[in-house]
């Protein structure tokens, strides 16, 4: 899915959705988010592979689909920190479900490669 789908008001409800958590990472990061603020070095030592190009990247799409809020603290040295909005934890407390469902997934995997 491409970037330019999660702008789109001509689609269901379902793609309009997916379309701002498309990708590796997003999930991920509003998973870590739940737990409250968090600055970019703790979400990347938490996300072994997730490069900072990559982290910054994702969080300013986060940010325009207001789903994160940025916070920059008028510290020597800049101090910056991600945290879920209103609208972001709405979407993380709508993918719950979602999650129990994909959880059921991966047991059933499981119980058919375990199966003779």
């Amino acid at each position: 899915m491409t970037r330019g789908r999660a702008r789109d008001t001509e689609v269901c409800g379902v793609t309009a959705a997916i379309a701002v958590i498309d990708g590796k990472w997003k999930t991920a990061l509003l998973w870590l988010l739940e737990s409250g603020p968090c600055r970019p070095g703790e979400l990347r030592r938490q996300l072994p592979g997730l490069s900072e190009k990559v982290l910054t990247q994702a969080l300013r799409e986060m940010q325009a689909d207001g789903l994160v809020h940025r916070e920059v603290h008028d510290v020597l040295p800049p101090k910056t920190e991600y945290s879920l909005t209103a609208f972001g934890r709405e979407l993380s407390d709508a993918l719950g479900p979602v999650s129990d469902w994909g959880h059921r997934r991966l047991e059933r995997l499981m119980g058919e490669q375990s199966a003779p």
